[in-house]
């Protein structure tokens, strides 16, 4: 096993692992701010803990986009998918299995949890498909336009716009319509989503960075400089023959 292989290895297992963990949770909300405020029809403000996993997410998407292109982070996408609607397939195995007189856990409370996470998963199957391709095009979109340079625009500006989708399209297919929500009460939760990811988005650019760097490091300049330059090309020919315009 070559060592880029190893580092794509360990990206997608952080990758999978948090967001399946985030489709287990994300049926918990929990307010942003104080749980009495309210902007007109809007409000009181809340939010999924499944935000909470995300940040790895969002960094591992960056630097699989970043050294292993869209081939990288499409592979990943779709194992991730066949992943969860696996866990659907065993969470709705285990609900129909009666628990014992003496469990810590009844049927009632074991449904009612991952009863509702049914709905998070498929949204979040709709969502992450639309995202992750939404990220990867404006990821590679904004590397043609800058070259190596600007880490920091791709990784956050894709992440901003994929994140957008991600977020309506999750919230309103896997709470929204199975708890019959009204305009005003999903607002109240998508906005927040939203804004709390976008925060997160701009808060771990460093990590970006440090990532970067780490992989680097581990590689070698030489080896990391040419997976990128790889995954620029692929892209820049998938979608009509481009070469990156900082390089000619």
């Amino acid at each position: 096993m070559t060592r880029a292989n190893v580092v794509f290895l360990i990206l997608g297992g952080f990758f999978i692992t948090n967001a399946i963990v985030a489709e287990m949770i994300g049926s918990k909300l929990i307010y942003v701010g104080d749980p009495n405020w309210k902007l007109g029809p809007f409000g009181p403000f809340a939010m999924s803990v499944g935000i909470i996993p995300w940040p790895v997410v969002f960094l591992t998407t960056d630097l699989v986009n970043e050294f292993f292109g869209r081939r990288g982070v499409r592979r990943l996408t779709l194992l991730t998918v066949v992943l969860i609607a696996y866990a659907y397939v065993i969470l709705l195995l285990t609900m129909r299995v009666p628990a014992t007189s003496f469990s810590g856990v009844d049927d009632a409370s074991y449904n009612k949890v991952f009863g509702q996470s049914r709905w998070i998963i498929v949204g979040s199957i709709t969502a992450f498909l639309i995202s992750q391709l939404v990220d990867v095009f404006i990821f590679h979109a904004l590397r043609h336009r800058t070259g190596r340079g600007l880490l920091w625009l791709r990784a956050t500006g894709s992440t901003i716009v994929s994140q957008m989708i991600d977020s309506v399209v999750v919230l309103y297919i896997g709470l929204a319509l199975p708890l019959k929500w009204g305009f005003a009460q999903y607002a109240s939760v998508a906005i927040p989503n939203y804004l709390v990811k976008l925060g997160i988005a701009l808060f771990a650019t460093p990590l970006i960075y440090l990532g970067h760097w780490a992989v680097a490091r581990y590689l070698g300049k030489s080896v990391a400089d040419a997976l990128s330059e790889q995954a620029a090309r692929d892209h820049a020919t998938a979608v009509g023959g481009r070469r990156p315009l900082a390089e000619g």
